[in-house]
């Protein structure tokens, strides 16, 4: 009698139990159901968007995941070794900052040396953010003192609206025309730093490459590898455009004969050596050293050659994969816009692929960057005495032919340098390759300095001469 309750009992509890798993796993089914549609619909059109479309804001709309990853671009966290730091400033009518950086001339008057007579060495800051890049340009000393063209405005800006505007659709023609233009009229065309169309293609949200410096660029590049005609926005792959977007602007350049035209100097490779003998082939110079009178080179922000020297180009990984790696949304796969140094985001950046502890990680980083800095201070102390060497035998009297080769040396010791020194991983990007150039530099400061040691017995058998009422040579 008494086995009947206990029955129904178990019955009841079976069926609580049934409905309750049913209930889970219907959750469960929705969840995933509703994580596919969001996949499915990588983002929901709220407004319109067309090829003159250059506010990030607009795009926002359509896009408020990316948009929020932007807007934290104004961050200035620092790492051990990199990041801007920020400093207070009072703002005027010339410069509206209230926040700015670390001069870099003023930690390191070294570079002064190194950039005598050129406009670096009035003003040179930390980097910041992609949200600051065009305001800093427009107020650094750089600009506001000395006279520059609009070709300057390439890499500072969203230039792709206004580039096809000034070119009647045609953005090569626009580019020329930006170019030759001072910097203060065409810096007057553009509203905001770099935006979304500058990357992105506004029908299908692909990636695309917008800066005709880029597409001259790694044609030529591309030529001298045995492929001609080459086009990234055709030719290449998904993986690969995400480095090569970046490589619109942090690359080495200069600006080519009277029309300023924006060039990279790549036809004949990528590493310094090739682009220093482009320079040499085309005899061009930034500046003549104010104290040696060398004809001097000034490296940029050679990101992008220098990477492909390392083993994360070798590997495949794109400048994308730590610099704006992908995250989860929901049930979305997003690149993070948060433009930003690895070491500020290692779990996402750097552990999909090194799976050791974060520390560990940031440990490994920072010990090749405090090497590489012992390498990049003892060239540039070397240079630093070849500059007062070639100076000193110049205000003794030394002649041109004289200081040739130690000049000659100066320029490529100056460069080799600048190159490892202006890109912004700190010896990151491709250890093995700095270290070796900065050896290279160290080698031409030695040869440079022997170069002089020549003149010296010249000299004085000179002055022998003279004394003796032979005639001098």
């Amino acid at each position: 009698m008494s086995s009947q309750p206990n029955s129904n009992k178990r019955l009841l509890i079976a069926v609580a139990v049934t409905a309750v798993l049913a209930i889970g796993v219907t959750a469960l089914l929705v969840n995933i159901f509703e994580h596919k549609q969001e996949a499915r619909n990588a983002f929901f059109r709220v407004v319109d968007l067309d090829d003159n479309t250059d506010d990030p804001a607009t795009w926002g709309k359509n896009f408020p995941l990316q948009y929020d990853g932007y807007k934290k671009t104004v961050d200035m966290e620092r790492t051990r070794h990199g990041g801007s730091g920020a400093l207070p400033h009072k703002p005027d009518a010339k410069d509206p900052r209230t926040v700015t950086s670390q001069s870099k001339i003023e930690l390191d008057p070294r570079l002064v040396t190194m950039w005598s007579g050129y406009a670096f060495a009035t003003d040179f800051r930390e980097e910041r953010g992609h949200a600051y890049m065009l305001i800093d340009q427009r107020t650094t000393r750089r600009v506001t003192e000395f006279k520059q063209p609009g070709t300057c405005l390439n890499c500072h800006a969203s230039t792709y609206v206004f580039m096809k505007q000034a070119g009647g659709g045609d953005i090569f023609k626009g580019f020329e025309k930006m170019n030759q233009m001072t910097y203060t009229e065409a810096t007057s065309n553009v509203k905001h730093p770099v935006s979304c169309i500058d990357c992105h293609d506004p029908k299908t949200m692909s990636l695309r490459i917008s800066r005709p410096a880029f597409l001259e660029g790694i044609k030529a590049l591309k030529a001298s590898q045995g492929v001609q005609n080459y086009d990234p926005n055709t030719m290449a792959s998904a993986q690969e455009m995400r480095s090569y977007v970046c490589g619109q602007c942090h690359v080495e350049y200069y600006f080519k004969g009277d029309e300023k035209r924006l060039t990279f100097p790549w036809s004949k490779g990528l590493q310094v050596e090739n682009i220093y003998d482009y320079y040499t082939e085309v005899d061009h110079k930034d500046w003549v050293h104010k104290e040696t009178g060398a004809p001097a080179l000034k490296a940029q922000h050679p990101e992008f050659e220098t990477y492909n020297q390392g083993v994360h180009a070798r590997s495949g990984v794109a400048c994308a994969d730590c610099h704006m790696p992908y995250k989860r949304e929901g049930g979305m796969k997003i690149s993070d816009h948060h433009v930003r140094s690895p070491m500020l985001n290692i779990n996402r950046a750097c552990q999909g692929c090194h799976r050791f502890p974060e520390q560990e990680m940031k440990d490994r980083v920072e010990q090749i960057q405090s090497r590489f800095l012992q390498a990049r201070d003892s060239a540039m102390d070397a240079l630093v005495d070849l500059i007062a060497d070639i100076k000193q035998a110049k205000d003794s009297g030394a002649t041109d032919a004289d200081l040739k080769a130690a000049r000659e040396a100066q320029r490529k010791a100056g460069f080799f340098i600048d190159f490892v020194e202006a890109e912004n991983s700190v010896g990151f990007h491709a250890p093995g390759e700095e270290l070796r150039v900065l050896t290279q530099a160290i080698d031409a400061i030695r040869k440079g300095q022997n170069s002089l040691r020549a003149i010296q017995p010249k000299k004085a058998a000179s002055t022998a001469r003279r004394k003796s009422g032979a005639p001098a040579d």
